[in-house]
Protein backbone atom coordinates (compact mmCIF):
# COMPACT_ATOMS: atom_id res chain seq x y z
CA UNK A 1 0.00 0.00 0.00
CA UNK A 2 1.38 3.40 -0.96
CA UNK A 3 -1.47 5.68 0.19
CA UNK A 4 -3.99 5.67 3.04
CA UNK A 5 -6.50 6.33 0.26
CA UNK A 6 -6.21 2.64 -0.58
CA UNK A 7 -7.79 1.66 2.75
CA UNK A 8 -11.47 0.63 2.60
CA UNK A 9 -13.67 3.69 2.93
CA UNK A 10 -10.90 6.23 2.29
CA UNK A 11 -10.84 6.47 -1.51
CA UNK A 12 -9.87 10.14 -2.11
CA UNK A 13 -12.46 12.53 -3.51
CA UNK A 14 -10.85 14.80 -6.11
CA UNK A 15 -13.92 16.29 -7.76
CA UNK A 16 -17.69 16.22 -7.16
CA UNK A 17 -19.40 12.86 -7.69
CA UNK A 18 -16.22 11.00 -8.55
CA UNK A 19 -17.05 8.25 -6.07
CA UNK A 20 -14.51 9.39 -3.50
CA UNK A 21 -15.19 8.69 0.16
CA UNK A 22 -12.67 11.01 1.88
CA UNK A 23 -11.37 14.49 1.13
CA UNK A 24 -8.41 14.25 -1.23
CA UNK A 25 -6.57 16.97 0.68
CA UNK A 26 -6.84 14.95 3.91
CA UNK A 27 -5.36 11.90 2.19
CA UNK A 28 -2.54 14.00 0.75
CA UNK A 29 -1.68 15.50 4.16
CA UNK A 30 -1.23 12.05 5.68
CA UNK A 31 0.62 10.65 2.66
CA UNK A 32 3.15 13.50 2.97
CA UNK A 33 4.21 12.37 6.47
CA UNK A 34 7.63 10.83 7.10
CA UNK A 35 7.67 7.01 6.65
CA UNK A 36 7.44 6.10 10.35
CA UNK A 37 4.56 8.50 11.04
CA UNK A 38 2.80 7.37 7.84
CA UNK A 39 3.07 3.69 8.76
CA UNK A 40 1.74 4.42 12.25
CA UNK A 41 -1.25 6.41 10.94
CA UNK A 42 -1.99 3.79 8.26
CA UNK A 43 -1.90 0.95 10.80
CA UNK A 44 -4.12 2.91 13.21
CA UNK A 45 -6.68 3.65 10.49
CA UNK A 46 -6.54 0.08 9.20
CA UNK A 47 -7.42 -1.19 12.69
CA UNK A 48 -10.63 0.84 12.90
CA UNK A 49 -13.76 -1.34 12.95
CA UNK A 50 -15.60 0.35 10.06
CA UNK A 51 -15.23 2.67 7.09
CA UNK A 52 -17.14 5.36 8.99
CA UNK A 53 -14.71 5.38 11.93
CA UNK A 54 -11.77 5.41 9.50
CA UNK A 55 -13.27 8.44 7.77
CA UNK A 56 -13.73 10.29 11.07
CA UNK A 57 -10.22 9.35 12.18
CA UNK A 58 -8.68 10.63 8.94
CA UNK A 59 -10.70 13.85 9.01
CA UNK A 60 -9.76 14.74 12.60
CA UNK A 61 -6.11 13.79 12.20
CA UNK A 62 -5.83 15.79 8.97
CA UNK A 63 -7.38 18.82 10.67
CA UNK A 64 -4.87 18.52 13.49
CA UNK A 65 -2.00 18.10 11.01
CA UNK A 66 -3.07 21.21 9.13
CA UNK A 67 -3.26 23.24 12.35
CA UNK A 68 0.10 21.87 13.50
CA UNK A 69 1.74 22.75 10.18
CA UNK A 70 0.51 26.34 10.50
CA UNK A 71 1.37 26.85 14.18
CA UNK A 72 4.48 24.71 14.77
CA UNK A 73 5.80 23.61 11.38
CA UNK A 74 9.01 22.17 12.87
CA UNK A 75 7.14 19.84 15.23
CA UNK A 76 6.76 16.23 14.06
CA UNK A 77 3.45 14.42 14.48
CA UNK A 78 5.04 11.79 16.74
CA UNK A 79 6.71 14.46 18.90
CA UNK A 80 3.44 16.15 19.91
CA UNK A 81 2.66 16.44 23.63
CA UNK A 82 -0.54 17.05 25.56
CA UNK A 83 0.13 20.79 25.40
CA UNK A 84 -0.43 20.80 21.63
CA UNK A 85 -3.60 18.71 21.94
CA UNK A 86 -4.98 21.12 24.53
CA UNK A 87 -4.11 24.13 22.36
CA UNK A 88 -5.77 22.57 19.29
CA UNK A 89 -8.95 21.77 21.24
CA UNK A 90 -9.05 25.30 22.66
CA UNK A 91 -8.74 26.77 19.16
CA UNK A 92 -11.58 24.51 18.00
CA UNK A 93 -13.71 25.52 20.97
CA UNK A 94 -13.28 29.26 20.37
CA UNK A 95 -14.05 29.05 16.66
CA UNK A 96 -10.64 30.01 15.28
CA UNK A 97 -10.33 26.60 13.63
CA UNK A 98 -13.58 26.56 11.64
CA UNK A 99 -14.68 30.23 11.85
CA UNK A 100 -17.37 29.27 14.34
CA UNK A 101 -17.18 27.88 17.87
CA UNK A 102 -17.64 24.12 18.11
CA UNK A 103 -19.83 22.53 20.75
CA UNK A 104 -18.05 21.05 23.75
CA UNK A 105 -19.26 17.59 22.75
CA UNK A 106 -17.77 17.99 19.26
CA UNK A 107 -14.44 19.14 20.70
CA UNK A 108 -14.48 16.21 23.12
CA UNK A 109 -14.96 13.82 20.19
CA UNK A 110 -12.00 15.36 18.38
CA UNK A 111 -9.86 14.98 21.50
CA UNK A 112 -10.95 11.34 21.86
CA UNK A 113 -9.93 10.58 18.27
CA UNK A 114 -6.50 12.17 18.76
CA UNK A 115 -6.01 10.40 22.09
CA UNK A 116 -6.87 7.16 20.32
CA UNK A 117 -4.10 7.77 17.79
CA UNK A 118 -1.48 8.73 20.36
CA UNK A 119 -2.41 5.81 22.60
CA UNK A 120 -1.88 3.50 19.61
CA UNK A 121 1.43 5.20 18.77
CA UNK A 122 2.59 4.89 22.38
CA UNK A 123 1.64 1.20 22.47
CA UNK A 124 3.75 0.74 19.33
CA UNK A 125 6.68 2.51 21.01
CA UNK A 126 7.05 5.18 18.30
CA UNK A 127 6.13 8.42 20.08
CA UNK A 128 9.10 10.79 19.98
CA UNK A 129 9.81 13.78 22.19
CA UNK A 130 12.60 16.37 22.19
CA UNK A 131 13.02 15.94 18.43
CA UNK A 132 12.20 19.55 17.51
CA UNK A 133 15.16 21.46 16.01
CA UNK A 134 16.41 24.96 16.62
CA UNK A 135 14.40 27.62 18.41
CA UNK A 136 11.58 25.27 19.42
CA UNK A 137 13.94 23.17 21.55
CA UNK A 138 15.36 26.32 23.16
CA UNK A 139 11.86 27.55 23.90
CA UNK A 140 10.93 24.20 25.42
CA UNK A 141 14.00 24.27 27.64
CA UNK A 142 13.34 27.82 28.82
CA UNK A 143 9.81 26.92 29.84
CA UNK A 144 10.60 23.50 31.27
CA UNK A 145 10.63 24.75 34.84
CA UNK A 146 7.07 26.06 34.60
CA UNK A 147 5.41 23.60 32.22
CA UNK A 148 6.57 20.31 33.75
CA UNK A 149 6.68 18.82 37.22
CA UNK A 150 9.97 17.92 38.84
CA UNK A 151 10.59 14.58 40.50
CA UNK A 152 10.37 16.24 43.93
CA UNK A 153 7.06 17.88 43.02
CA UNK A 154 5.68 14.51 41.92
CA UNK A 155 6.73 13.07 45.29
CA UNK A 156 5.11 15.98 47.14
CA UNK A 157 1.96 15.54 45.08
CA UNK A 158 1.68 11.90 46.11
CA UNK A 159 2.06 12.93 49.75
CA UNK A 160 -0.69 15.48 49.22
CA UNK A 161 -2.98 12.84 47.70
CA UNK A 162 -2.57 10.73 50.83
CA UNK A 163 -3.39 13.74 53.03
CA UNK A 164 -6.51 14.58 51.04
CA UNK A 165 -7.62 10.97 51.46
CA UNK A 166 -6.96 11.14 55.21
CA UNK A 167 -9.15 14.25 55.37
CA UNK A 168 -12.02 12.36 53.76
CA UNK A 169 -11.68 13.99 50.33
CA UNK A 170 -11.63 10.66 48.55
CA UNK A 171 -12.96 11.85 45.18
CA UNK A 172 -10.33 14.60 44.85
CA UNK A 173 -7.54 12.30 46.00
CA UNK A 174 -8.63 9.56 43.59
CA UNK A 175 -8.94 12.00 40.67
CA UNK A 176 -5.40 13.31 41.08
CA UNK A 177 -4.01 9.81 41.71
CA UNK A 178 -5.68 8.51 38.53
CA UNK A 179 -4.57 11.55 36.56
CA UNK A 180 -0.98 10.74 37.48
CA UNK A 181 -1.47 7.02 36.92
CA UNK A 182 -3.15 7.17 33.50
CA UNK A 183 -2.56 10.63 32.03
CA UNK A 184 -6.23 10.59 30.98
CA UNK A 185 -8.22 13.70 30.07
CA UNK A 186 -10.87 14.97 32.47
CA UNK A 187 -13.69 13.63 30.25
CA UNK A 188 -12.28 10.11 30.49
CA UNK A 189 -11.81 10.36 34.27
CA UNK A 190 -15.32 11.76 34.73
CA UNK A 191 -16.76 8.77 32.85
CA UNK A 192 -15.20 6.07 35.02
CA UNK A 193 -17.58 3.72 36.82
CA UNK A 194 -16.99 0.78 39.12
CA UNK A 195 -17.37 -1.51 36.09
CA UNK A 196 -14.04 -0.10 34.91
CA UNK A 197 -12.24 -1.33 38.03
CA UNK A 198 -11.18 -4.98 37.91
CA UNK A 199 -9.71 -7.32 40.50
CA UNK A 200 -7.61 -10.41 39.95
CA UNK A 201 -9.42 -13.72 40.07
CA UNK A 202 -10.40 -14.59 43.61
CA UNK A 203 -9.30 -11.25 45.03
CA UNK A 204 -11.05 -8.08 46.18
CA UNK A 205 -8.29 -5.51 45.69
CA UNK A 206 -8.55 -3.29 42.58
CA UNK A 207 -5.80 -4.46 40.23
CA UNK A 208 -6.59 -2.94 36.81
CA UNK A 209 -8.58 0.09 35.68
CA UNK A 210 -9.80 0.56 32.12
CA UNK A 211 -9.99 4.10 30.69
CA UNK A 212 -12.25 4.81 27.71
CA UNK A 213 -11.22 7.27 24.99
CA UNK A 214 -14.37 7.54 22.89
CA UNK A 215 -16.56 4.56 22.06
CA UNK A 216 -14.02 2.21 20.52
CA UNK A 217 -10.75 2.77 22.40
CA UNK A 218 -10.05 1.33 25.84
CA UNK A 219 -6.69 1.32 27.63
CA UNK A 220 -5.99 -0.75 30.76
CA UNK A 221 -3.64 0.39 33.53
CA UNK A 222 -2.43 -1.52 36.60
CA UNK A 223 -3.71 0.23 39.72
CA UNK A 224 -0.96 1.83 41.82
CA UNK A 225 -0.78 1.19 45.59
CA UNK A 226 -1.68 4.85 46.14
CA UNK A 227 -4.89 4.62 44.10
CA UNK A 228 -5.93 1.14 45.26
CA UNK A 229 -7.61 2.01 48.61
CA UNK A 230 -9.23 5.10 47.10
CA UNK A 231 -10.85 3.07 44.34
CA UNK A 232 -11.97 0.47 46.84
CA UNK A 233 -13.80 3.15 48.86
CA UNK A 234 -15.39 4.74 45.78
CA UNK A 235 -16.49 1.40 44.32
CA UNK A 236 -18.17 0.52 47.60
CA UNK A 237 -20.08 3.81 47.70
CA UNK A 238 -21.22 4.15 44.07
CA UNK A 239 -24.13 2.27 42.46
CA UNK A 240 -23.35 0.42 39.24
CA UNK A 241 -23.16 2.72 36.25
CA UNK A 242 -22.71 5.94 38.23
CA UNK A 243 -19.49 7.97 37.95
CA UNK A 244 -16.84 7.06 40.48
CA UNK A 245 -15.54 10.64 40.63
CA UNK A 246 -18.05 13.41 41.19
CA UNK A 247 -18.47 16.60 43.17
CA UNK A 248 -19.68 16.52 46.75
CA UNK A 249 -23.14 17.69 45.58
CA UNK A 250 -23.30 14.91 42.97
CA UNK A 251 -22.66 17.07 39.91
CA UNK A 252 -20.16 15.85 37.30
CA UNK A 253 -16.57 17.01 37.52
CA UNK A 254 -14.93 19.24 34.92
CA UNK A 255 -11.52 20.72 34.14
CA UNK A 256 -11.82 23.54 36.72
CA UNK A 257 -12.74 21.06 39.46
CA UNK A 258 -9.83 18.80 38.55
CA UNK A 259 -7.43 21.74 38.48
CA UNK A 260 -8.63 22.74 41.96
CA UNK A 261 -8.14 19.18 43.23
CA UNK A 262 -4.63 19.15 41.76
CA UNK A 263 -3.75 22.44 43.45
CA UNK A 264 -5.15 21.26 46.80
CA UNK A 265 -3.14 18.03 46.62
CA UNK A 266 0.01 19.98 45.77
CA UNK A 267 -0.53 22.39 48.68
CA UNK A 268 -1.22 19.51 51.07
CA UNK A 269 2.05 17.90 50.00
CA UNK A 270 4.12 21.02 50.62
CA UNK A 271 4.39 22.56 47.14
CA UNK A 272 4.70 26.38 47.45
CA UNK A 273 1.34 28.10 47.07
CA UNK A 274 2.01 30.05 43.87
CA UNK A 275 3.49 27.00 42.17
CA UNK A 276 0.56 24.84 43.32
CA UNK A 277 -1.93 27.37 41.90
CA UNK A 278 -0.05 27.41 38.59
CA UNK A 279 -0.29 23.65 38.10
CA UNK A 280 -2.59 22.43 35.34
CA UNK A 281 -3.81 18.87 34.65
CA UNK A 282 -2.14 18.80 31.22
CA UNK A 283 1.25 19.30 32.96
CA UNK A 284 0.71 16.13 34.97
CA UNK A 285 -0.58 14.30 31.91
CA UNK A 286 2.57 15.26 30.02
CA UNK A 287 4.75 14.03 32.89
CA UNK A 288 2.82 10.76 33.00
CA UNK A 289 3.17 10.19 29.25
CA UNK A 290 6.92 10.78 29.60
CA UNK A 291 7.06 8.05 32.27
CA UNK A 292 5.07 5.70 30.06
CA UNK A 293 7.41 6.36 27.15
CA UNK A 294 10.39 5.39 29.29
CA UNK A 295 8.65 2.09 30.00
CA UNK A 296 7.87 1.62 26.30
CA UNK A 297 11.43 1.65 24.97
CA UNK A 298 11.50 -2.13 24.71
CA UNK A 299 8.12 -2.37 22.97
CA UNK A 300 8.01 -3.64 19.36
CA UNK A 301 8.09 -1.41 16.30
CA UNK A 302 4.79 -0.47 14.66
CA UNK A 303 3.16 -3.07 12.42
CA UNK A 304 4.28 -3.10 8.76
CA UNK A 305 2.17 -1.40 6.17
CA UNK A 306 -1.17 -3.21 5.83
Amino acid sequence: MTSVGQLPGLRPRRRPRDGGEAAGGDVDLVDALDPLAWRTVAAWLHGKPSAATRQVGLQVLASFLSWLRDTEPALELLAVTGAQLDAYCEVARTGALTRRPLASRTVARKRSVLLSFYTFAWQCGVVRHNQVPGQQVARNRRGAGTRTLTRDERRQLRQGIARLAADGRTAEAAAVALLELTGAAVDALAGLTRQDVHSVAGGSRPAVITVHHGRDDVVAFPVSPLARPLLRVLCASRPAGEPLIRRSDGRPVDLDWLRGALADAALAGGVPEQRARDLHPHMLRAATVTDLLEDAKAMPSPPPRP
